[in-house]
Formats: C-alpha cells, structure tokens, sequence
C-alpha cells in the first residue's frame, strides 16, 4: 500500500448502519401486499447491492431467486415509499466514523462516498447524519450505467480528480467493495461488522481488516500512507 491521493468510501454498513430502516420499509412493503413481514436479522444478510435487488431478495427470501415480475413492479414503489418516509430515521453513524471522517479532513485527505443506494436516498441520508459535506464527490448507485462490484463508480472518481487508480483507496464492508476495488486497480480496506450477507469479509481478502475507523490514522501512518 502505497499514501494515498484519493480515499473513497462505502456508506451502508462502513459508515451507517442503515438496516433498521431499510427493514421498516420492507416490512411494511410486505404488509401492504400481504405477505410475511422478514424482519431486521434478514435484511441485514440481503442489503448491499442497491434497493431492486433487496426488493427481490424480500420478495423471494433468497439471496438470488427472482421473484414474479408482475409482484416486483407492484413491490417496488410500496417499498421506495416506505423507505422513503423512514430514510434515516433509525440509521446511525457506526462507532469512530466521525473522528475517522475528521482525521481524514485534518491530513488533507480527498474523500469522495461511492455507494449503491439510489441518490434519492443516499443524499437525505448523508445529511440528516451531518456527513453530507465529508465528501468531495458522492456516487450513488443510479449516477452511473454500472454500480459496484463493476469497476465504473470507482474508475469514475479517479478521472473525476484525475488520479491514478493505483493511488486510490476503497473503503468497504463487503466483497462488492473488494471486487470492484481489485478489478478498479485500487487499494482495499474493509470493515469486518457491515453487511456481507453473512460472510466473514477476511474471505475476500481486502488489503487491510480494521475493526473500526478509529484504526484508520493507525493503518495508514503504518503503511506509509500518510
């Protein structure tokens, strides 16, 4: 690992926790078309890669199945409604992200977010928690044709500040963030308490595991990051 010029980071499971609220919304999605409520634990193993796919994956209690295309174009907006009425209501900043966020700042550090959420969402979020102004870009997951793990989000923010991939770091929770990372020719560090559907991410071999962002200044001044 080489000091980075560019920090990118992931927003549900690295910074937020945002689970309660997104169960709420699929919650109250299957309600409304009577079906079984799924509940927080497995949402928790279903986020990750964008809103549609967790439609489904409540739809189907799966984490592949395709449900019934006439349910999912009826499921769909009854989720993004809820989800859009409860969007940061019970979603907290995790443990250290502040002063991680803040450490970053202080050494001088460009911070963009690259996250899958829709940037209907993903913006109110930003700002109801007060990171909204942490970050030079934020990509969400409908501002490009591709969302990670394709490699366009990251590829995208490197040309954005005209910086070599090999000099910019992801920031993640799950493989997604890895293999978009890999495939981008970026550094990877991961957090080993989002959401990976259940996974340990040391599996997926990031660069570094850090338990927390309080570890960050560490990691980076260690590896002559800094």
């Amino acid at each position: 690992m080489i000091a980075p010029k560019l920090v990118l980071i992931d927003l549900d499971g690295t910074l937020i926790d945002s689970v309660p609220d997104l169960a709420y919304a699929v919650d109250a999605m299957m309600t409304a078309l009577e079906l079984p409520q799924r509940g927080e634990q497995a949402v928790r193993k279903w986020v990750g890669n964008g809103i549609e796919r967790l439609v489904k994956r409540a739809l189907t209690d799966d984490l592949y199945a395709e449900p019934d295309n006439a349910l999912y174009e009826r499921a769909l907006p009854l989720f993004n409604k809820a989800y859009k009425q409860c969007n940061g209501l019970h979603s907290r900043l995790y443990p250290h992200v502040r002063e991680g966020l803040d450490w970053l700042k202080a050494h001088n550090y460009t911070v963009a977010c690259v996250t899958n959420k829709a940037e209907q969402f993903t913006l109110p979020l930003l700002k109801i928690l007060g990171i909204h102004d942490d970050f030079a870009l934020i990509i969400s997951g409908d501002s490009l044709p591709q969302k990670k793990p394709d490699p366009m989000p990251l590829l995208h923010a490197a040309a954005h500040f005209n910086i070599s991939p090999k000099d910019a770091l992801m920031i993640g929770d799950s493989i997604n963030d890895v293999q978009a990372a890999r495939a981008a020719d970026f550094h990877v560090i991961c957090v080993p308490y989002g959401y990976n559907h259940g996974e340990d991410i040391h599996l997926a071999n990031p660069d570094v595991v850090i338990d927390s962002f309080a570890e960050l200044a560490q990691v980076l001044a260690e590896r002559g990051m800094h």
